[in-house]
């Protein structure tokens, strides 16, 4: 693709006369832009009619002004074919921009009915942006004309369809970040969307919510060095460089993203249709001969050399394996690389074909574990799903509640040294969550009823239903002995008192409440939909924010430490330690392995933490040592 420049001073001067002709401004005031070519450069454009309207089909851009914050409005409509209109903005060329766009042709409940993308070197690199941030599902009528408004600000930017007042998707981080550029239309002229009532305007006042810090996987190799673009046809990709005769390589140093993805579209352009490679290269340090676990994903074809020997070749081409295959850049394939001691070499050939060039390597034995941590035992595929632990201080056990086992789930009786007592200790449960001890008893929360136990007979003792439960989660008890339990798919917590169960708070401030703590009083409840933890006030049950560990955290454990301070668990395999003001200190990650953080527990006295990891199955022991 030629490479077109945008309007020059002189030819900004001149196309603002003629705006100024049509009355219009950058202001609130919202007046329609005609397809008029003097306005616009068409660079695969027309103007027609359809559904009655006057519109536009094709893509381009207009001429003049430029912005960096401001609202892009446009009508739209579709056929229903397979097509992908959207809305550029910030453009510097007609090959660096960010655009938003939409799949019509996919069913609403597709997570990628809507796109968000960072246009480098003319390269739409949709397969390096998805989840959440990236992507979203959405309901799109088919020929008739729905509203598009794009608002963007900073280096964030959301959508809306159909003037909703939820927007349908929010871009928490453009890829260009914050700068000026000019906006415009792309889409096929092929008769599949059409495009009409343009307006656009300079607006600074946009609000968005506090930024989200994105977050690289724990482990993820971020220093490559990478080679000029080769047309694959003129290389054998199963040979390193110096085993086919190329010696001249200048490497150029770069960095994964934010994310951990390299996006080769950010240095380099294509040389054309046909497929193009690169090399690329960095190096692995290794304490001792080692057989390493790397997770790994890439696009479009790749292999991967350790020391100059080929290990792995595999294509992820869109739709290379099935119609329906994406071929998305993420974590989900793995490779042993066979480190021997010292530097080791780890060098892939990357080719593309079309929808994005990138790639990921992390470690995925990588974990980081505060020098305060300090592990003292393990049992490992003994228990059934490990979910919650309870302490029982009159009788230095813990128990524990195992989550899965075909409907005959139980739980079972751990010592602190991690001795098992007796795994089935109490059976009869479904599902068994979180557990709280109260009045010399125990209580667990299971799917349809909290459950009472006798802690010196294991039995079960008395079931306390819930009201029409969804997902009931875990349970704590006040001073008075009153109980709470969220209930995840809910949105809601019951309340326990006087024997009766009762539907006792639900609120748009809790979204899919979690783990729940109270300590002295204060009661905190962990909220997985927005990844905070919140207070909530006994009395007037008001509502506020402690800390947030971000979108996609699973807030499942909450333990006081004696001292005013907390622990939290992200599911996800995060244990954070937060002060009583919400300053948060990262303990421990064991995402890279996928060792799960359930609803552990903590003994300060003892200064003795004990995790259950649930679907990795493992109960890991803890000592939390200088505090």
């Amino acid at each position: 693709m030629k490479r077109i420049l945008l309007s020059s001073t002189s030819s900004v001067f001149l196309t603002m006369t003629i705006f100024l002709g049509f009355s219009f401004q950058l202001s609130a005031q919202q007046n329609n832009i005609p397809f008029d070519k003097d306005l616009w450069e068409f660079t695969d454009a027309k103007q027609t009619e359809f559904l009655g309207r006057s519109c536009l089909a094709g893509t381009a851009y207009l001429k003049s002004p430029t912005f960096e914050n401001g609202v892009i409005e446009v009508d739209m409509a579709v056929t229903g074919q397979r097509s992908y209109p959207g809305i550029m903005f910030r453009m510097a060329s007609t090959e660096d921009y960010e655009r938003i766009y939409i799949r019509p042709h996919l069913p609403a409940l597709f997570q990628n009915v809507v796109q968000y993308v960072s246009t480098f070197n003319g390269i739409d690199s949709w397969q390096l942006y998805t989840g959440p941030g990236s992507i979203a599902s959405a309901e799109i009528p088919k020929n008739k004309w729905f509203h598009v408004k794009v608002e963007f600000k900073g280096d964030q930017a959301r959508i809306y369809l159909n003037n909703t007042v939820t927007s349908a998707l929010e871009i928490p981080h453009l890829g260009h970040g914050a700068r000026t550029g000019k906006v415009g239309l792309f889409g096929p002229n092929d008769g599949t969307a059409y495009f009409s009532s343009f307006s656009c305007r300079e607006d600074n006042s946009i609000s968005f919510k506090p930024q989200k810090p994105v977050e690289m996987p724990y482990g993820t190799i971020q220093n490559w060095e990478i080679s000029p673009v080769f047309k694959l046809s003129e290389i054998d990709n199963e040979l390193s460089p110096e085993a086919q005769g190329i010696a001249d390589i200048v490497w150029k140093e770069v960095q994964c993203r934010p994310d951990g993805i390299v996006d080769i579209s950010q240095y380099f352009s294509r040389m054309g249709n046909a497929p193009d490679a690169i090399f690329s290269r960095t190096t692995i340090e290794s304490a001792t001969d080692d057989n390493r676990l790397f997770a790994f994903g890439y696009s479009d074809i790749v292999s991967v050399f350790l020391n100059g020997r080929l290990l792995f070749c595999g294509n992820s081409a869109y739709a290379s394996r099935d119609p329906s295959f994406q071929g998305i850049v993420g974590l989900n394939d793995y490779i042993s690389l066979p480190l021997k001691k010292g530097k080791n070499e780890l060098m892939i050939v990357l080719a593309e074909t079309s929808g994005g060039w990138g790639f990921i390597f992390q470690d995925s034995k990588s974990i980081f574990q505060d020098k305060k941590l300090v592990k003292r035992w393990e049992i490992k595929n003994k228990l059934k799903y490990p979910e919650s632990v309870q302490y029982d201080r009159k009788r230095d056990v813990f128990y524990v509640s195992n989550f899965y086992n075909e409907g005959k789930e139980f739980i079972s009786k751990i010592k602190p040294n991690g001795e098992i007592v007796k795994v089935e200790w109490v059976s009869g449960l479904m599902q068994p969550a979180g557990m709280c001890m109260s009045n010399d008893k125990l209580y667990v929360v299971g799917r349809y009823a909290l459950v009472e136990i006798d802690p010196d007979q294991g039995t079960i003792l008395n079931r306390y239903r819930f009201p029409n439960p969804g997902m009931p989660n875990d349970v704590a008890a006040d001073e008075k002995g009153n109980f709470f339990i969220t209930d995840t798919q809910r949105n809601l917590i019951y309340r326990l008192s006087g024997g009766k169960m009762e539907e006792w708070l639900t609120s748009e401030d809790l979204p899919k409440p979690n783990g729940i703590c109270i300590d002295n009083g204060r009661m905190l409840i962990g909220t997985s939909g927005d990844g905070c933890i919140k207070t909530v006030d006994h009395e007037n049950k008001s509502i506020s924010t402690l800390v947030c560990l971000g979108e996609g955290a699973i807030m499942d454990g909450i333990s006081a430490d004696g001292k005013g301070n907390y622990l939290i668990s992200d599911y996800n395999g995060r244990l954070f330690k937060i002060t009583g003001k919400g300053e948060k200190q990262l303990l421990l990650n064991t995402t890279a392995p996928s060792r799960f953080c359930a609803a552990f527990e903590y003994v300060p006295e003892n200064r003795l933490l004990i995790i259950p990891t649930l679907f990795d199955n493992r109960l890991v022991a803890y000592e939390l040592i200088g505090e």
